[in-house]
């Protein structure tokens, strides 16, 4: 089933085309990557899919929600999650207590309820905290609980983004280069996460540079170059591609003949 579409979607900076005429579907309950080489619109993208960035053109729909043109929070309230290439970590906290961060969007008490500290508000947060604790479980930091986030390895803050973009409860769920700067052994962790994710049904956007992670774990494979889309399929139509293997690699220079 169609989860995400994007129609027809353009984006330009000084004359510079950054996005063109870009269409695809996002089907719920799969990974889907976008890959290319850098520059090839990937981070204006997901910056367009999360409200930073507004089109140029084109449509943006969540099911049979036209998002195109919402504020920031509006794509975040419709359930669009997001961690970023460079950490978002709020590093004077805990790692629980930015885990609960994430779950603003979804609390209901009044500003009357939290001067007043009412029964409903401190069920909330208690709910909240237990939220929090089972999301910091599940990306394998519950041992981080109490930890600062600046005591933390960077592999560990990496998934800690995870379980607060999770906290919010997104239908749709982007990962800007998780493995990014990561060890063999702590890219292996984000692998096997992405999977389990994917295994408890959450639909995934993936924007990643590892190849091997990419086609480990995705069921669907978008390629940019140069703001179009240059091919999609399989992980493995896609690794097969002559245009694909051309934009990573380039053309070989022919041989000069003997004399």
């Amino acid at each position: 089933m169609k989860l995400l579409s994007v129609e027809h979607l353009g984006k330009a900076f000084g004359g510079v085309q950054a996005i063109e005429d870009l269409s695809f579907d996002i089907q719920t309950g799969a990974v889907h990557s976008i890959i290319g080489p850098n520059g090839a619109g990937k981070t204006t993208l997901l910056n367009m899919l999360t409200g930073i960035y507004v089109p140029d053109s084109g449509h943006i729909r969540l099911g049979d929600r036209d998002l195109t043109g919402l504020a920031t929070h509006q794509f975040a309230a419709a359930g669009i999650g997001r961690s970023f290439q460079n950490l978002q970590v709020f590093f004077n906290m805990s790692a629980l207590e930015n885990v609960m961060t994430g779950r603003h969007l979804r609390e209901r008490c009044s500003l009357l309820a939290t001067l007043l500290r009412t029964p409903a508000l401190v069920r909330a947060e208690a709910d909240c905290r237990a939220l929090a604790l089972r999301l910091l479980g599940r990306v394998g930091l519950g041992e981080y609980r109490d930890a600062a986030a600046d005591a933390m390895p960077y592999g560990a803050l990496k998934r800690l983004e995870i379980a607060r973009a999770l906290a919010a409860e997104p239908s749709l769920l982007l990962l800007d280069e998780p493995a990014a700067g990561l060890n063999q052994t702590e890219a292996r962790e984000i692998d096997a996460l992405i999977k389990q994710l994917a295994a408890e049904g959450t639909t995934i956007v993936l924007v990643e540079h590892n190849m091997r992670l990419v086609m480990e774990v995705s069921d669907h494979v978008l390629v940019l170059d140069h703001g179009r889309k240059l091919a999609e399929g399989t992980p493995a139509q896609v690794s097969a591609n002559p245009l694909v293997i051309e934009a990573y690699l380039g053309v070989a220079e022919p041989q000069a003949a003997h004399a």
